[in-house]
């Protein structure tokens, strides 16, 4: 695999943004890891990060290289600040960055595919509810989502930090019916008969966001005959990078690509 720290330049931000990116790459004679690069165009994990990390964090503390190798799989970490992941009322368009211009400039650089069906996106606690959020309002660019120790919905203003970021983000307007209500989001993709994300979602017994969780998993296990393949694990674990270490594997093990054979993880 090779991995790459991008700079490059977001009209939509207004300024120089980071990327890391992992890229398959056909390797002989690595020691422990084996890897697999296909002829064409490279399927894609979009991975976000949380509310106190960067687009280093995945990279430092998993091992996501090394599960991503035997899959031929890229993966993107992007840089989003404290931005929720959304187009701040006080800040950049964040939300317009991801959903939009980011694969639009990756595309240009990597030699990634534009297919649905090759690209999935994921994330934890804020990239976890970024994650739900963005691919549920853009299904028809992506087949899978994976949700790690967050819920759709991780609002609420208990506390003047919260209500002060609250502020930052939103500036007090009414969100119902835009893209950032993914309950609104997942209702659209069926009433208008859109592509259908699958969705795995996970979170630990003593997570604190574990109520929002169950928020999510309720609202989609509700839905009759389960249109979205929604997948929910709940493990012993917190808020901790152990639990998304593990349960980022059992996400791409949802994805059931085809990985090289007697490769351990």
């Amino acid at each position: 695999m090779a991995l790459i720290q991008t700079h490059i330049s977001s009209a939509v931000l207004g300024m120089d943004v980071t990327c890391q990116v992992i890229l398959p790459q056909k390797a002989s004679k690595l020691i422990g890891m084996e890897t697999k690069a296909g002829e064409g165009l490279f399927p894609v994990l979009w991975l976000l990060h949380g509310m106190s990390d960067d687009e280093t964090i995945w990279q430092r503390r998993t091992s996501i290289e090394r599960y991503a190798a035997p899959l031929g799989l890229a993966v993107v970490m992007p840089a989003v600040q404290l931005s929720g992941y959304a187009d701040m009322a006080h800040g950049g368009k964040y939300y317009t960055f991801i959903a939009k211009e980011l694969p639009e400039l990756m595309a240009n650089l990597f030699p990634f595919s534009r297919r649905r069906e090759d690209n999935f996106i994921a994330g934890l606690s804020m990239g976890g509810a970024g994650c739900m959020k963005i691919g549920l309002a853009n299904p028809e660019q992506y087949s899978a989502i994976g949700c790690l120790s967050a819920g759709m919905i991780n609002r609420g203003a208990d506390t003047p930090q919260r209500r002060a970021r609250m502020e930052m983000l939103y500036g007090g307007r009414d969100i119902t019916g835009t893209v950032e209500d993914p309950v609104h989001s997942a209702k659209q993709i069926l009433e208008k008969g859109l592509p259908v994300p699958r969705i795995y979602h996970a979170c630990g017994d003593d997570d604190f966001l574990l109520a929002s969780a169950h928020e999510t998993r309720d609202f989609f296990q509700a839905m009759e005959g389960n249109p979205f393949d929604y997948t929910y694990e709940q493990d012993p674990g917190v808020h901790s990078w152990e639990f998304w270490d593990e349960h980022i594997q059992h996400f791409l093990r949802y994805l059931k690509l085809q990985p090289e054979e007697n490769v351990r993880n």
